[in-house]
């Protein structure tokens, strides 16, 4: 059955270990592929120069949050024509310096479109949301934008507004 979640993440992909935590489930996963194809010069290669972990969210299970540490291979480019000598094994299902899976990014913005918002951050006020595209949300000079698999929201406000914000204690 975890196999069977992992490859629907990618049929690529194989679990080597699953932890389940207090509120947490920790897979950490690997490619069974041999063969990397460099992103530069598109040549098959299978020497590894490294191996890293990355740390990547995924989709909830149980109200658990789901935490995938991907064993990641640093590669060896075989062409000697190419322009880079050594490249990181890519996953289609996360951006490139990505933090979370492009399918909870999917799930975060589509909670966040302007039909589904029932609370708007501290900052805005409670009229309506435009969506801008598929990967932000805008409001008044405030938007809600993901780049890499990162959520962030920024709010525009003119010099003739601007005072000085005091924080809660809580919050620093």
């Amino acid at each position: 059955m975890i196999n069977e979640l992992i490859k629907s993440l990618s049929m690529n992909l194989e679990c080597i270990d699953c932890k389940s935590k207090e509120n947490q489930y920790v897979f950490t996963v690997a490619s069974i592929e041999k063969d990397v194809v460099c992103p530069y010069c598109n040549n098959p290669s299978s020497k590894v120069h490294s191996l890293y972990q990355r740390e990547i969210q995924d989709l909830p299970i149980q109200d658990r949050q789901v935490i995938l540490l991907i064993n990641t291979r640093k590669m060896f480019c075989t062409n000697t024509e190419c322009s880079h000598k050594t490249f990181a094994e890519k996953f289609d299902f996360v951006d490139s310096h990505g933090k979370k899976t492009k399918r909870l990014v999917s799930k975060i913005l589509t909670a966040a479109s302007p039909a589904k918002i029932t609370f708007p951050p501290p900052l805005l006020k409670a009229s309506s949301l435009s969506t801008v595209d598929d990967r932000s949300v805008s409001h008044a000079g405030t938007s809600m934008v993901e780049r890499n698999g990162r959520i962030s929201w920024h709010h525009q406000v003119p010099l003739s507004e601007k005072k000085e914000l005091v924080l809660p204690s809580y919050v620093l």
